[in-house]
């Protein structure tokens, strides 16, 4: 009985350590050695490069990256010229005298525009490539870590930022901090033209007569002019920015009515949706004057007709003098993309007041310009 309990306790031992070993082999990661990543027409060396793809494969968790010291300490030891080596021969043979699973190698090119990056990963046991991934950046060297990182994802199959991918790949993509650093520059300046509709008193006056005080207008008018565009800030997938807006409008009505706009607003960098409110001045001419049984008449009309006691105000009138009126504007717009150009097409209205609002319907262009 001894013995069968004495064998039975030998048994369970064996299990355990089996069962140790195995769970030992399923933990234990492979080992991967991150030398020198070739570089071209880049401000970082091939060591500092180097030192940025490792720091992005330790965050992968997926091998027991050897570390730089130990790196370097391999290197003096087995006496290894390792400046010159990215090719899969010589990453083999380095391999194999540090006793290291994998060896990761590359190059990070710039050309006018865009920067390459190439990585590659080489099983040393089997002296094969066993992954080779390639992506095209935009030329943004203060993003560069962001560029590896996504680079190394994108080639383990790894799910990234894809608006930050986005901003550092696409050319067409609208302006923001990464795609544009420390840059204020004005995207959207550009030639304007549309329509304006006037409604409330403001519009039956300018169908009147001439004799009534009317411009005999119709109160849809042709206006055009120039945006000048100004961003003070320009964060996440907002900017925040200033417009600056001279019109002239009327003149298919035969009438000159010069504007100026100033509108403080916020665009999405993302989808080129933007609102923005401010102050619009016009001139235009005023007569002072007063309503008497259905009818305006001016204070001197009033004097002879001997009417008193009347609210005296100032309107809109052909005969009045000259004078700058105001309004408070809301717009709205969207920025349509096509290649390099970009085309806004905005829509506002004044705040309504006693005379009246207007209402209107603008589009423009530019091309984009660092």
């Amino acid at each position: 009985m001894k013995s069968f309990n004495f064998l039975k306790s030998i048994l369970f031992g064996l299990l355990l350590l089996v069962s140790q070993l195995n769970a030992f082999a399923q933990t234990k990661k492979p080992t991967l050695t991150v030398l020198n990543i070739d570089t071209k027409g880049f401000s970082l060396d091939a060591v500092q490069m180097g030192n940025l793809v490792r720091l992005e494969m330790e965050r992968l968790d997926k091998y027991d990256v050897t570390d730089k010291y130990d790196i370097n300490y391999l290197i003096e030891k087995n006496q290894l010229n390792v400046n010159n080596c990215y090719g899969k021969i010589c990453l083999v043979e380095i391999g194999e005298k540090v006793n290291s699973d994998f060896m990761f190698t590359g190059s990070v090119e710039t050309y006018p525009g865009n920067t390459i990056f190439t990585f590659r990963l080489i099983n040393v046991k089997e002296k094969t490539i066993e992954k080779t991934h390639v992506m095209e950046f935009l030329n943004f060297p203060e993003e560069i870590q962001s560029m590896v990182s996504i680079a190394i994802k994108k080639m383990y199959g790894i799910p990234v930022n894809e608006e930050l991918l986005i901003h550092l790949t696409k050319k067409n993509d609208f302006e923001n901090t990464i795609n544009n650093p420390n840059k204020n520059i004005v995207n959207l300046s550009g030639p304007r033209f549309g329509y304006t509709y006037s409604f409330g008193k403001d519009a039956d006056i300018l169908q009147k007569s001439e004799l009534d005080g009317g411009f005999e207008a119709y109160p849809a008018m042709f206006q055009f002019g120039y945006q000048f565009e100004k961003q003070y800030l320009n964060e996440g997938n907002f900017q925040a920015l200033f417009e600056f807006i001279p019109m002239v409008t009327g003149i298919d009505q035969q009438m000159i009515i010069p504007s100026f706009t100033f509108l403080n607003g916020f665009r999405n960098n993302n989808s080129g949706w933007e609102i923005a409110i401010g102050p619009t001045i016009s001139t235009t001419t005023r007569l002072k004057g007063a309503e008497y049984n259905g009818k305006f008449y001016t204070q001197s009309e009033l004097d002879v007709l001997g009417i008193k006691d009347l609210q005296v105000k100032s309107r809109l009138d052909s005969r009045g003098d000259f004078a700058f009126t105001s309004a408070l504007v809301l717009a709205v717009g969207k920025t349509i993309k096509s290649g390099k150009m970009n085309i806004p097409l905005n829509f506002y209205a004044t705040i309504p007041t006693k005379d009246g609002f207007r209402v209107g319907l603008s589009v423009g262009y530019n091309s984009k310009r660092r």
